[in-house]
């Protein structure tokens, strides 16, 4: 077992009661053998400790129970005392599928290249059942920061991210001033010449349920044109700013026409395209969501 690379993972836990036991226990039952596991909760109020704290005395892992200090600056302690040379920050709604790290591992063991392994993921609700309509295999990829920034290939999910750690300690870890952690981190880490492979392989089970951080929209758009703004020296800042307005204007058209309006005064004519066509119909002939 020694022999095999050690991999730290993370899980940052805030509120998530109804989940938290199912998602340790998907990293505590990995096939791959050389795992720490580091698990904070993060102020919760919800009775997440006293679930974390009975598998603690079953399972040996680092736990710890502090003041809310926010995933970003909570992720970055982590790291600081892990010990791994991959490191895995994982959602504590979140689960494993039993051979994810197994196949990373094996995956990234002669490519220093790859700072970021991840993989295709299912779907589930609250309740843990499939979305099927929203399941779709998607094949190998090698993501590079000009893929990133302008959307040119479908992103890395956050599920499945496993991090070099010499990629992470390259960049200075996470940014504490960027919300959205996960593009903000994969931004930094490509544009220090690292890819990032997305395997075809499903690692993991994303649950979306209402207090996803995506559902609140506005909140999306203003951090991710926050992390845009970092790169604005880059030739393709104005493209990569009139892309990601364009696919949020398609999909604010017929769920929240202010906004949509928003978004539409700030895109420049020479940026519209067939979204936007679509954009513009939906906004015209599909009543508010």
């Amino acid at each position: 077992m020694n022999e095999q690379p050690l991999v730290s993972v993370i899980v940052s836990c805030y509120n998530h009661v109804t989940y938290i036991e199912e998602c340790l226990l998907s990293i505590l039952h990995q096939s791959y053998p050389n795992i720490e596991l580091l698990v904070v909760d993060d102020g919760s109020d919800d009775g997440s400790v006293e679930i974390i704290k009975k598998l603690n005395t079953k399972y040996t892992f680092d736990f710890r129970a502090q003041a809310n200090q926010g995933l970003v600056n909570t992720l970055n302690d982590c790291i600081a005392r892990s010990r791994g040379s991959l490191v895995a920050p994982f959602g504590s709604d979140d689960v494993m599928l039993p051979d994810r790290i197994k196949i990373q591992v094996e995956y990234m063991q002669d490519k220093p290249q790859v700072g970021i392994c991840a993989g295709n993921i299912l779907s589930i609700d609250s309740e843990g059942s499939l979305l099927h309509k929203r399941n779709k295999t998607r094949p190998f990829r090698r993501l590079s920061f000009e893929d990133v920034f302008l959307g040119n290939k479908s992103t890395a999910p956050a599920p499945t991210l496993l991090f070099r750690r010499e990629a992470l300690e390259t960049v200075g870890g996470f940014d504490p001033d960027i919300a959205l952690e996960d593009l903000s981190i994969i931004l930094k880490i490509t544009s220090a010449g690292y890819a990032v492979d997305v395997l075809e392989e499903t690692l993991a089970k994303y649950r979306k349920h209402p207090k996803n951080t995506y559902k609140n929209m506005r909140f999306m758009i203003e951090n991710i044109l926050k992390i845009y703004a970092q790169y604005a020296s880059h030739p393709a800042y104005p493209e990569a700013c009139a892309r990601f307005i364009n696919s949020m204007f398609l999909k604010s058209a017929k769920k929240d026409k202010r906004l949509a309006r928003e978004l539409f005064s700030q895109l420049p004519m020479k940026y519209w395209d067939k979204k936007t066509i679509r954009a513009f119909g939906r906004y015209l002939f599909v009543r508010d969501g």
